[in-house]
């Protein structure tokens, strides 16, 4: 992610936008939130960054599909995640080393 210079001056002019009353703003551009609209809202999770440890070919194979691939691991996981919830339950396995 690049971060932003904020040496830079910005040009908003703030003491205009401070000044604007909400009648004086214009929403004719923006759709009403109305019951149709909370109705079809999905769910979306917060991120939660992390520090995880994979196999460099994992990586290479997630990377070869271009930009985005944090987000293509999410989503594999998830889908993971999902199925497992819905199959029955399975008894632990023992790994072998006693882990």
């Amino acid at each position: 992610m690049k971060k932003k210079n904020s040496k830079e001056e910005s040009k908003t002019e703030w003491e205009r936008v401070d000044a604007l009353q909400d009648e004086d703003i214009d929403y004719s551009d923006i759709p009403e939130l109305n019951d149709d609209f909370f109705e079809k809202a999905t769910f979306v999770p917060a991120k939660q960054t992390v520090t995880i440890r994979l196999d460099a070919d994992v990586i290479t194979w997630l990377k070869e599909g271009g930009k985005g691939y944090q987000t293509r691991a999410n989503k594999i996981l998830r889908s993971v995640m999902e199925a497992r919830q819905k199959a029955p339950a399975e008894p632990a396995k023992k790994r072998a080393g006693g882990r």
